[in-house]
């Protein structure tokens, strides 16, 4: 193959994967050496940097991949918004840290925390993906267990379960979400939007959402 041929085959191959790339899985398509491909890679790279294109190739390693150009992130943010989808409601977000920091958690273990019957709210997360069925729990009745999924990590910008905060003292008490588990709560509802937000700021936002749970549970 000519170089230019070599160049746009890889461009097309990065642009389809949509992750990274090995280069030995680029040697092994193109039947090229390691050095031609480090070689092209760069190359590309070094068109999209000077000409601003509004992609980037970054080798990661010893991967390559097509991303698209910081400097425009604002611009593409905005292009995806409306494909953001709906907010989830108090009650499902703090369904949501339960199951998070209890899991494998059943519904009924969720109704006594909260107070309140979940069910509803349950269902709303199954069907979001946010949650999935991971068994029976081995007692009269075999109630359904839940955890979450690995959409929930990528809605809430967590790499693994061990990314979330550390919930000191959380245990049930007297039917009522603890603070901490407010604080949770909280902490969800900044990733949810976006926001950067301060201990303090979550530490009020807890007490808020803790002094509205007398009236308004549902």
């Amino acid at each position: 193959m000519e170089l230019k041929e070599i160049e746009s085959a890889i461009e097309g191959i990065l642009f389809a994967a949509g992750e990274p790339v090995g280069v030995e899985r680029l040697c092994l398509a193109l039947d090229i050496d390691r050095s031609t491909a480090d070689a092209v890679c760069q190359r590309l790279a070094d068109y999209y940097s000077y000409e601003r294109r509004g992609i980037r190739l970054l080798r990661l390693d010893s991967s390559y991949q097509l991303c698209s150009a910081p400097e425009f992130a604002h611009n593409i943010r905005r292009a995806f918004e409306s494909r953001r989808p709906a907010k989830l409601s108090q009650p499902a977000l703090e369904v949501l840290a339960i199951i998070a920091y209890y899991q494998p958690a059943t519904r009924a273990y969720v109704d006594q925390i909260r107070g309140v019957d979940s069910s509803y709210t349950v269902s709303l997360l199954l069907e979001r993906e946010l949650i999935e069925e991971c068994g029976r729990l081995a007692v009269p009745g075999r109630p359904i267990q839940y955890r979450t999924t690995q959409n929930f990590l990528r809605s809430f910008g967590l790499s693994s379960l061990e990314e979330l905060p550390e919930l000191p003292n959380a245990a049930p008490e007297d039917g009522q979400l603890t603070l901490e588990m407010q604080a949770a709560v909280a902490r969800l509802q900044a990733e949810q939007a976006g926001a950067e937000v301060t201990e303090d700021e979550i530490e009020q936002a807890a007490r808020e959402i803790a002094e509205a749970e007398g009236g308004s549970q549902s």
